[in-house]
């Protein structure tokens, strides 16, 4: 394989939680007949992350397991991988997550969010484990969020077990006062998006973010080449279905693997 067609669903965020799923299946939906071979979502679109005002009741386990049954029969029927923001339970508390489907709508597991904001402690438990995914050949690793952001370990984990392309779902919406930006990375904004470009630079990776659509948020969707230059992004608060072609090659693992503790 030369390219892989890579989608990230750049939704509005969802007024509850049916409404999120009824979002999720038009865009796998969407994504699949613009060629995409895989489709990822921001974190914890279903059901809605819970940010204020938007806040939620708890979501109970019987709804998600519905929830991700839907977008498995969406993803069957369009044939393409997903990659889905989401929560599960482990135990009593929920964990933020991304459930990865394959094309058949069989689960290839998850990747739980390991490093929480501190401020979502009281909300959610932590996962321990990370993983790594397949689409097609090409191998990806996942960071959630505040994790991708802060804990740049966690992409660097991911390039020294083999994953060319790092997807980063995230949630972000505009703060009172706060700068609005137009252009991507610009100087004026917080170091959000900078980040993105530094995760792929560092390691010679694909760098896929993916955030809702919201008016003033702070970062949008966006894929980063391994040197570390813009290859595509979302106009800011346009929802959408950002669609691109990356050629796996140019990611190469050997500078991050050099890093003598890299395991």
């Amino acid at each position: 394989m030369t390219r892989l067609r890579i989608a990230l669903a750049n939704l509005v965020i969802p007024e509850s939680p049916e409404d999120s799923v009824v979002r999720a299946e038009r865009a796998v939906r969407a994504a699949a007949a613009a060629d995409a071979r895989i489709v990822c979502f921001p974190e914890a679109y279903v059901p809605g992350y819970p940010w204020p005002p938007h806040s939620r009741n708890t979501v109970s386990a019987n709804f998600l397991e519905a929830a991700h049954e839907r977008i498995a029969q969406a993803a069957r029927e369009s044939h393409i991988y997903v990659v889905l923001g989401t929560e599960r339970y482990v135990s009593d508390k929920p964990r933020l997550t991304m459930l990865v489907l394959r094309p058949d709508g069989d689960r290839a597991g998850y990747q739980d969010k390991v490093q929480l904001d501190p401020e979502e402690d009281s909300t959610y438990e932590a996962g321990s484990d990370r993983r790594i995914f397949e689409v097609d050949g090409v191998r990806f690793g996942i960071v959630i969020c505040h994790e991708g952001f802060r804990y740049p370990e966690t992409v660097r984990w991911a390039v020294c077990n083999g994953a060319q392309l790092v997807f980063h779902p995230h949630y972000s919406e505009a703060e009172p006062g706060a700068f609005q930006p137009t252009d991507f990375a610009d100087p004026r904004n917080s170091f959000h998006e900078k980040a993105f470009l530094c995760r792929a630079a560092e390691n010679n990776c694909y760098i896929a973010a993916v955030n809702c659509a919201s008016p003033g948020s702070p970062t949008t969707s966006a894929v980063v080449r391994p040197d570390g230059t813009l290859l595509s992004h979302q106009p800011y608060g346009k929802p959408g279905v950002l669609v691109c072609d990356i050629d796996p090659a140019e990611a190469t693992p050997l500078l991050a693997q050099r890093l003598r503790t890299c395991s």
